[in-house]
């Protein structure tokens, strides 16, 4: 943190919220601890078996145990839905430096030409119109969700009047509130791809 910004940095005796990203295997804790808003921003992944294997299993199995018996712990962490794994790529690390984002048909996914700035394809032309509507109404639901957290930010500090001013990284919804607000500004992005409508 302080080789990124060492005005924000923390100093000594600060308290400093970290989560735990994936590493090789057998790097120490200390290691792979990092900023929540730095992975947040970067798509940095979490290490999600450090947190279910150390954190979520016993209470689970506390609570389940007496329900399902003996068997709680292979229904439970062991069962047939954990086999699937979501995979996050990182935009920071040695890799990403060599990388270069290229833009995709929002409808069928494909990798458009690199000179071309349209949102779709030729083939998914025919669909413009519903394809536009349906990231409208996405671009929609989030600005919902992101106004209604604002709000809540808003009456945590006393006033609906007045900028959220909070940085509190203790609270859950100051995080959600920062996910969302990235997932606003990537729709928006997709949003204007279609370019100014036509009516």
């Amino acid at each position: 943190m302080k080789k990124r910004d060492a005005g924000t940095a923390p100093k000594l005796g600060d308290r400093v919220p970290y989560v735990l990203c994936s590493a090789a295997k057998n790097t120490p804790a200390y290691m792979k601890a990092e900023d929540p808003i730095y992975v947040l921003e970067n798509s940095v992944p979490i290490d999600f078996n450090y947190y279910l294997e150390n954190q979520l299993s016993k209470p689970l199995l506390r609570i389940f145990e007496p329900i399902l018996g003996e068997k709680a712990e292979s229904l439970l962490l062991k069962g047939e839905h954990t086999r699937t794994k979501a995979m996050v790529t990182s935009k920071v690390g040695a890799l990403a430096a060599f990388t270069k984002k290229k833009e995709k048909c929002i409808g069928c996914k494909t990798v458009m030409p690199n000179d071309t700035k349209k949102a779709l394809c030729d083939h998914c032309l025919k669909n413009e119109g519903q394809l536009y509507i349906t990231e409208v109404f996405k671009l929609r639901q989030l600005q919902e969700r992101f106004s209604r957290l604002w709000t809540e930010c808003q009456r945590c500090q006393g006033s609906l009047h007045e900028e959220v001013l909070c940085t509190n990284r203790d609270c859950t919804i100051f995080y959600m509130r920062k996910k969302v607000g990235m997932e606003l500004d990537t729709q928006e992005k997709t949003v204007l791809r279609f370019g100014e409508p036509i009516w």
